[in-house]
């Protein structure tokens, strides 16, 4: 079986067109993310069969959903679909709930395979409450184990955490990350929120108008200068590591990647712990020696594969390979002429912050 979804939709409104043409793994998360009106869940339904693309074509895995001749309906299509909202029968109990997704599903997920749903979403204590008797985030959670109730093949799920509020938005998040790390489900992910991209995606797809602006794995992508993805505030890098070393004297941690080590507050997690952290480009800057006498932490060897302009004229993006990990720098043109920075340049990399989001 092939291990991907390509995903080809056109279809065409008054005042928007939807033109994409996707290559996505068949496994993790692929985030599609975008500004308000991008066409972000315009695809989702697509791909859910909600819309039906003028030209369309949609396989999953190698099973084909639609083509030119084939057109498998919404109900018959094996995908969990979680909305904005809960969207939970306020009549039954989250049981209840669960109980109808499986009714509906034509191979349900058996029993043991359930409780490890239920568990991983950590809502057991809830089974019997309603959905009046729930919080927006326990809500939320049981929506999701009632579309993983149905034993999907692929998950859709059309930001999931945009009704809640921040805590409820931040107790939610390790559930997610749960079911990225234990559950072997492709999940199509739309969102406009930087931290939840950042924290849970291993691909990206950015949208901008309808079309795919950029898509490829999370770290190369954001990590582009020819098309900089503005993930939030600002054009930045998302690293993966892994807990290496505590330094309980100053509370720090050293996450270690692939180019290095990086010093971050200590926020308690055990060593051995996998996490993701974030570089801003602004936060970055290049000189062409080891410097001594500085107050920053993290300074690691690499070399200049590409460079682009920035938005404002006296600025560059640089883009630096540490150990293979790609990071991106914002530095003036000056700077530029100053060092000599060309593709190949051997640079010392100073990072003066590190965000840990995960």
């Amino acid at each position: 079986m092939n291990d991907n979804i390509q995903a080809g939709f056109f279809l065409q409104y008054p005042d928007f067109t939807l033109d994409v043409d996707l290559d996505l793994p068949g496994r993790g998360v692929t985030a599609l993310f975008g500004h308000s009106g991008s066409g972000k869940t315009t695809l989702l339904r697509c791909i859910a069969g909600l819309e039906c693309a003028s030209a369309g074509r949609l396989v999953v895995n190698g099973e084909v959903w639609q083509d030119a001749g084939h057109f498998l309906p919404t109900h018959r299509r094996p995908l969990g679909y979680v909305f904005q909202e809960a969207s939970l029968f306020p009549h039954l109990t989250a049981r209840g709930n669960l109980e109808y997704g499986m009714k509906r599903a034509a191979e349900p997920l058996d029993r043991a395979a359930l409780d490890h749903v239920i568990d991983l979403l950590g809502i057991r204590a809830l089974l019997d409450h309603k959905s009046g008797q729930l919080s927006g985030g326990e809500r939320q959670r049981v929506a999701i184990a009632r579309a993983l109730a149905v034993k999907p093949r692929l998950l859709l799920m059309d930001e999931p955490l945009a009704a809640l509020d921040l805590k409820r938005k931040q107790e939610i998040l390790p559930y997610l990350e749960r079911l990225h790390d234990e559950l072997d489900i492709p999940m199509l992910y739309v969102s406009h929120s930087p931290d939840e991209v950042a924290r849970l995606a291993d691909h990206i797809v950015v949208l901008s108008k309808g079309r795919a602006l950029a898509q490829g794995g999370l770290t190369e992508t954001l990590a582009r200068v020819d098309v900089p993805i503005h993930l939030g505030e600002d054009v930045g890098a998302v690293l993966e590591g892994t807990v290496g070393e505590r330094d309980a004297a100053w509370h720090l941690v050293r996450v270690d990647f692939a180019g290095g080590g990086l010093w971050v507050r200590d926020t308690g997690l055990p060593l051995g712990h996998r996490v993701r952290i974030r570089i801003l480009a602004r936060d970055v800057s290049l000189s062409l020696a080891h410097q001594d006498d500085t107050s920053i932490l993290n300074l690691l060897q690499g070399a200049v594969t590409e460079m682009a302009d920035d938005t404002h004229p006296a600025l560059t993006l640089v883009r630096v390979e540490v150990g293979g990990t790609p990071i991106v720098a914002r530095v003036t043109k000056r700077s530029v002429a100053a060092l000599d920075l060309a593709p190949g340049r051997p640079v010392w990399v100073q990072i003066k912050s590190v965000a840990l989001i995960g």
